[in-house]
């Protein structure tokens, strides 16, 4: 959906906080916007809504003097959490600790803190690379996102270790073979991700993230309120 349009119907759901996705691929928000007026763009999201952003996911590589606009963007909307993603698996380790120490450092300059997702076909889709990663960089976090370590073609995978790295996290329902599937119909443990986080003291925000072009019409609609009443149950 368009961006303030969406907007409107998070606040239908119940919903009062909102993380804002970023994505060239979808006429939603994306990066060129951002770089022709971050101001227009600031506006027409608090016209056209009451909600307040407490995240914001860049789901597309940029340079670094994008990236910039998108910590200005984040910055005049006193977003404190921005997600980011992991390079692809192949690029060598050091170039990736590089990359993300110079994305690291303009946002630790403006007080946010810097994420990467744990995602299939990433360097992040192990969950030992991912806590490598932040031991390397200081500062950084993961955002955990358990459905790619739920589905996968290893079956199964083990991440408590990354528990003590998580600053943000996006959660739906996922089973063994399928990505996304109804809340309820999946298996994914939120009680034990909850406990976990807890054990860590986390006190920060978890999303709920639905797919792009995943269930359509009200079934997407009935989905993130069914989610959003999951989760709320379980704090």
């Amino acid at each position: 959906m368009p961006f303030a349009e969406a907007c409107g119907h998070l606040q239908h759901l119940g919903f009062d906080k909102t993380e804002i996705w970023i994505n060239n691929d979808y006429e939603h928000l994306r990066v060129p916007e951002l770089t022709k007026s971050v101001d227009a763009v600031v506006s027409a999201f608090r016209e056209s809504s009451r909600l307040s952003p407490v995240a914001i996911f860049l789901e597309q590589e940029v340079s670094i003097k994008e990236f910039a606009t998108v910590i200005t963007f984040a910055k005049l909307l006193r977003v404190a959490q921005l997600t980011i993603l992991a390079s692809p698996l192949g690029t060598p380790f050091n170039s990736e600790i590089d990359r993300l120490r110079d994305r690291n450092r303009l946002c630790m300059e403006e007080g946010i803190r810097l994420s990467i997702l744990t995602k299939t076909g990433l360097l992040t889709e192990d969950p030992y690379t991912a806590v490598e990663l932040c031991q390397s960089v200081k500062g950084l976090g993961v955002t955990l996102d358990p459905s790619y370590y739920t589905c996968t073609t290893k079956g199964l995978i083990d991440y408590e270790v990354v528990y003590p790295s998580v600053s943000h996290a996006h959660l739906r329902d996922t089973s063994l073979t399928e990505l996304q599937v109804p809340a309820g119909l999946g298996d994914v443990d939120y009680n034990r991700i909850i406990a976990s986080l807890q054990k860590e003291k986390f006190d920060r925000t978890l999303s709920v993230d639905l797919l792009p072009k995943t269930m359509d019409g009200e079934d997407r609609l009935l989905e993130m309120r069914k989610l959003r009443l999951l989760l709320e149950s379980l704090l």
